[in-house]
């Protein structure tokens, strides 16, 4: 292979001067939706390569062997990391606002990495009860038999019943801006500040949000998760999620609460995260270069180019979502068979007021609510709907729905239930991009056959 010439340095240097000023020009959302993650150079393809390749060449074993000492830039092996899945996590680290990002192969991948990059057997994590039905089964049953231990608050609780939720050994704060399916709406400052005066990071799932409608980085949260399956993606594509960090949690301003980070990593050739990496780049690095080394739970390049495709969209999409779903709750407040109904953006729903202050633009596309007549009349509601399809999916461009307590959340027993802010009548309708009109005419269709 021919070596650069000084004129292809050059141009390599004036893309790479042409991309940082794009960079600085690209202040809304709505451009970096379109445009975050990749600046193509002269000649190069307009839409994000699909770098389909297992492996990668090196020219001699020294060139390879600085990439596994973590000294250069590059890609070995895609196990690990993957040219396609670096720009699509930097379009959605641009999003949020944070200092590194890394795509995982779904959102319960994502969370776990989140976790358990900080959190080792004998470990404790405080997390909002109101969470996935998932996302709680990996906390409380298989990261328990990891040896780390949950104790879960409610996303109601005061910052005196917060603050005694925190053991000597805890070592991290988890909740979700939207609960899913339940809808509460997290009170990130409150968490997060309870998270610092305690000297742990604030975990946030932000997926039903979307960085578009919130931003907890703003807030005080430390690391952002998503499920990309959902709004990101948009379309039922492809299963990923997504972890980025903010780059300001001082991992190092309590070191022995935080070794894997500030001590030496011997399976990693003894490097220190924070000292090589600093504060911006110590977690990402480290749960690449450790947890998707040993795990693996990589996202392929080619979901993560159709995530990419359903991010171009995110901004506009959301919009839409929230349009359509707020005029469907306020169809079925009203609605004589309809026993209750949650969504933040109702005047008088309990978290109408939080949601204003963090989520002022609109908030999701989901509605949770009950039909009169319990469990059974939500499942003849459910079966009588021709637009709306049951799904275990949500967050999707089409309408679908789900009985979660007979789904999702079957795991749980009744208490639970309650706690995780499931009724057994719950009906979670994730209300997507058709005609409202048509939505509501299903809708009050299928409630009436009840």
């Amino acid at each position: 292979m021919m070596e650069k010439s000084a004129a292809r340095l050059c141009l390599a240097a004036d893309t790479e001067q042409k991309s940082q000023e794009r960079k600085s020009a690209m202040t809304g959302i709505e451009t970096r939706c379109i445009q975050g993650g990749y600046t193509p150079g002269n000649g190069e393809p307009r839409q994000i390569p699909i770098i389909q390749s297992t492996t990668f060449k090196y020219d001699t074993s020294e060139d390879m062997g600085k990439l596994f000492d973590l000294e250069a830039s590059g890609y070995f092996y895609s196990r690990l990391q993957n040219p396609t899945c670096d720009l699509v996590a930097a379009k959605i680290c641009s999003l949020e606002g944070g200092t590194a990002a890394m795509l995982t192969s779904s959102g319960q991948a994502a969370n776990f990495y989140a976790v358990f990059n900080i959190a080792n057997a004998g470990d404790h994590v405080v997390a909002c009860s109101a969470i996935y039905g998932g996302t709680y089964n990996l906390f409380a049953v298989t990261m328990k038999k990891m040896g780390i231990s949950f104790t879960f608050v409610s996303p109601d609780c005061t910052a005196e019943e917060l603050d005694a939720a925190f053991q000597p050994n805890t070592k991290a704060v988890f909740g979700e801006t939207i609960a899913n399916p339940a809808l509460c709406v997290l009170d990130i400052e409150m968490f997060a500040e309870a998270a610092h005066r305690h000297g742990v990071p604030l975990i946030v799932d932000n997926t039903f949000a979307t960085p578009v409608n919130c931003r907890p980085f703003e807030w005080g949260a430390d690391i952002v998760t998503h499920s990309t399956t959902k709004y990101m993606d948009g379309h039922g594509s492809a299963v990923g999620g997504c972890i980025v960090d903010s780059g300001r949690f001082d991992w190092t301003a309590e070191p022995d609460k935080f070794p894997g980070l500030t001590t030496p990593d011997e399976s990693y050739h003894g490097v220190v995260y924070t000292e090589r990496f600093g504060l911006g780049g110590a977690f990402i690095t480290k749960a690449t270069s450790q947890l998707m080394r040993d795990f693996g739970s990589i996202q392929s390049p080619q979901s993560a180019f159709l995530l990419n495709l359903g991010l171009e969209s995110l901004h506009v999409r959301m919009q839409r979502h929230c349009e359509n779903a707020q005029a469907v709750a306020e169809f079925l407040q009203k609605h004589e068979k309809v026993a209750w109904i949650s969504y933040c953006g109702l005047p008088g729903d309990k978290y109408y007021e939080r949601a204003r202050k963090y989520l002022p633009n609109g908030s999701c596309g989901v509605v949770s609510f009950g039909v009169r007549g319990g469990r059974k009349a939500a499942e003849a509601f459910m079966k009588a709907l021709k637009i709306a399809a049951i799904e275990t999916h949500v967050a999707d461009a089409r309408t679908c729905c789900l009985h979660p307590a007979s789904a999702t959340h079957r795991q749980m027993n009744d208490e639970e239930l309650r706690a995780a802010g499931v009724s057994p009548d719950l009906v979670r309708l994730s209300v997507g991009l058709e005609s409202k009109e048509d939505l509501i005419a299903d809708l009050d269709q299928a409630l009436r056959s009840v």
